[in-house]
């Protein structure tokens, strides 16, 4: 019978992957700031399942500094595609942009200063490969029901902190709706804000 490696954490944590010295400036500032990030090994799951479901229109719904977002415009700007990210608060939209032109990947990331679900009513007709949530945990319910006809069929939604108390009704919602498959993972993720949390992967229907 085979048995788990001795103190798990430590020994997965040799395997986060090496980043760009912007990448390592912006998780010292969120640190410094306490500023919530995904943290590297959630931001290199993101560029993977971009790339492998070919996504060349990604909708990110939470954009803070921009962290996040450099890991799908890096996937985008593979495929000659685009990340729309959205966020309300303008100091943090500008400092997003300003950090999108510092990684070369502003022709491919069109950061726009937001409230999040008013801007999803203002995008009718347009269509998303891949859509991330990373808002404020309350209001991911009423996300569920205006990304559901921005994406396409077969497309992927990837939400993160599942694992808070307020994801609650977001996850028992999207676990009873036909129009949704679904897995909710709990998983250690190095340097992501927090480092135990859930996250949920799904497919539209």
């Amino acid at each position: 019978m085979s048995h788990l490696v001795s103190n798990p954490e430590e020994y997965f944590c040799q395997f986060v992957s090496t980043r760009s010295n912007l990448l390592l400036e912006l998780e010292n500032t969120a640190k410094q700031e306490e500023i919530p990030i995904i943290g590297p090994v959630m931001g290199d799951l993101l560029y993977i399942l971009a790339r492998v479901s070919q996504a060349n229109r990604i909708l990110e719904l939470g954009t803070a500094i921009g962290y996040s977002t450099l890991f799908l415009g890096s996937a985008c700007a593979e495929s000659g595609g685009s990340v729309t990210t959205l966020e309300s608060n303008p100091g943090l939209a500008q400092r997003a942009r300003e950090n999108c032109i510092r990684a070369a990947l502003d022709s491919h990331i069109q950061v726009i200063n937001q409230d999040a679900l008013e801007a999803m009513d203002r995008m009718p007709g347009q269509e998303f490969d891949l859509a991330f949530l990373d808002i404020d945990k309350i209001y991911y319910g009423q996300v569920l029901d205006k990304v559901n006809p921005l994406l396409r069929k077969g497309g992927m939604l990837i939400v993160d902190n599942t694992g808070f108390k307020e994801a609650d009704g977001f996850n028992q919602k999207i676990n009873s709706d036909p129009e949704w498959m679904q897995i909710q993972l709990y998983s250690f993720l190095p340097l992501h804000s927090p480092q135990w949390d859930g996250l949920c992967l799904a497919m539209r229907n």
